[in-house]
């Protein structure tokens, strides 16, 4: 199935990213959310989230104004070709509206949950159709950041799976197939064990949280941005690639593994941390920093773009 219409269901943060994503990419977009106020909110970051989204790439008839606010989701759903939903991160809550969603959207529609860290097989039993029902997580903010993640559930079919990779593909993303379910998924748990990491390091003395942003900015994250932590291994291995490199290096790597600090979330651990933030985004315009972000952000991606040697 083309899609030409998507419905995005829920327009905080993340929904209203992803309706100018879609946008951009030439889709209609119909979106809802029940909090008053909701559809002004929508339009502002729609309007103010569009130009830096456009600058990625536009296709041909592509327009803010083919966004269109209903009051439910069911009237959303009924004549998409594909849902996005971005509602609360609730169990109950996820239920009760993929319930509503499957009864609207025509037969053959995937209904896909960015959530980030709900398991969707615990969803999709809510569903008369659950095997259409699956995750498509994307990252923040989904406007300009390519990656989604697609998880199916239990009940999830294979040609699902391969129309929603298809369709993300279609406007722009770099979508990853995670082939089972996992709390948060891969790339949130990639994180997840660096920041447990970098916790840990701060609450041992051994570094501020200044120093960890900067070892990471102007350290490894550097070559991250080009290039996944496997290509960068194996290229440190020089012309003997990744086998030459676990076999000088694997042995310290595990050395630190083991070493690598068990981290629990602590109040003691909070203080720390939200005291080192403060000490550094109080001397900041936290605005510029974000403008700044994502100029550099859409730089790095159109340069990644026109280099036909990265992947």
């Amino acid at each position: 199935m083309t899609v030409r219409h998507v419905a995005v269901i829920g327009t905080g943060v993340i929904g209203a990213s992803w309706a100018a994503h879609f946008l951009a990419h030439g889709c209609d977009v119909t979106a809802c959310d029940p909090a008053p106020g909701a559809e002004g909110r929508l339009r502002q970051l729609v309007a103010e989230q569009y130009p830096a989204a456009a600058r990625l790439g536009t296709v041909p008839g592509a327009s803010p104004d083919r966004l269109r606010f209903v009051a439910e989701a069911r009237e959303a759903a009924a004549a998409a070709d594909f849902v996005q939903e971005c509602g609360p991160e609730r169990l109950e809550v996820k239920r009760a509206l993929f319930r509503d969603l499957d009864a609207a959207a025509p037969p053959g529609v995937v209904l896909a949950s960015s959530t980030s860290g709900i398991v969707i097989s615990e969803v999709q039993t809510a569903c008369a159709r659950p095997e259409r029902v699956l995750v498509g997580h994307p990252f923040n903010p989904p406007h300009l950041i390519p990656l989604v993640e697609v998880v199916g559930g239990k009940l999830t079919a294979d040609w699902a799976v391969q129309a929603a990779m298809d369709f993300y593909q279609a406007v722009g993303k770099r979508p990853i197939h995670v082939r089972r379910e996992l709390p948060g998924h891969v790339a949130n748990r990639l994180q997840a064990a660096l920041w447990r990491e970098a916790f840990g390091l701060v609450h041992s003395g051994a570094a501020t949280v200044a120093d960890i942003d900067t070892a990471i900015a102007h350290g490894p994250g550097l070559r991250w941005a080009l290039l996944g932590p496997f290509m960068n291994l194996h290229l440190s291995g020089g012309a003997g690639g990744m086998r030459h490199l676990l076999d000088h290096l694997g042995q310290p790597m595990d050395d630190w593994w083991q070493d690598l600090f068990a981290t629990r979330m602590t109040e003691a651990i909070k203080a720390e941390i939200v005291a080192g933030s403060a000490a550094v985004t109080q001397r900041r315009d936290m605005a510029a920093t974000v403008r700044a972000r994502d100029a550099l952000l859409i730089d790095l991606l159109r340069a990644k773009a026109a280099a036909a040697d990265l992947p």
